[in-house]
Order: structure tokens, then C-alpha cells, then sequence
């Protein structure tokens, strides 16, 4: 998906969960410490939980709980966020591989 910025200045793309166990205790570890890398406020949420969480919180990021070919949304705000925002849609895309 295009990155795209909205009116409330946040950055956001969407990536898919490719994982065939789908966003889990070990695949939301990852996304937390990348998320921990950036200075802006970064937040997701999935279709299952409509409300934006903390993505640098491994325990609300764990209770997203996405399943497999679903969609994980990504936005940020602040200094980095293109940056943030990218990083985690990699991550995502790369099946949360380094």
C-alpha cells in the first residue's frame, strides 16, 4: 500500500500479517523494539481491535492478535514517523524477519 499522511499530521500504511500463526508473542517483540527505535509516537491496530494502540507496548501490541492475511495497520507521528512507518511495514512484509 501508499503511504499516506493525514490531516492530523499522522503517516499511515497498512502491511499484511503473512505469519501463518499470525501477529503472536514473538512477532509482536519484534515489532515493539523496532517501534522503541523511533522517536515518534507510533500506534497500530487490526480489523479484529478497531482501537489504535501504543505499537511501543509489547502487551497491547500482543492483544492486537491478528491472524494470518489480515490486514495490521501502521501510523506514526513525529520527526521519524516516514521512517517508523516504513521500518515496521518492512518488517512486516519480510514475515517479521531481520
Amino acid at each position: 500500500m501508499e503511504e499516506s499522511m493525514s490531516e492530523d499530521g499522522w503517516v499511515g500504511e497498512e502491511a499484511v500479517i503473512t505469519d501463518k500463526l499470525g501477529l503472536h508473542a514473538r512477532t509482536a517483540i519484534k515489532l515493539t523494539k523496532l517501534a522503541m527505535k523511533f522517536d515518534s509516537d507510533i500506534q497500530i491496530r487490526s480489523e479484529q481491535r478497531p482501537d489504535w494502540v501504543n505499537a511501543k507496548s509489547p502487551n497491547l501490541v500482543i492483544k492486537l492478535r491478528p491472524p494470518q492475511n489480515s490486514p495490521l495497520y501502521i501510523r506514526a507521528s513525529g520527526d521519524d514517523a516516514h521512517d517508523a512507518v516504513e521500518a515496521l511495514v518492512g518488517l512486516v512484509a519480510r514475515n517479521f524477519r531481520e
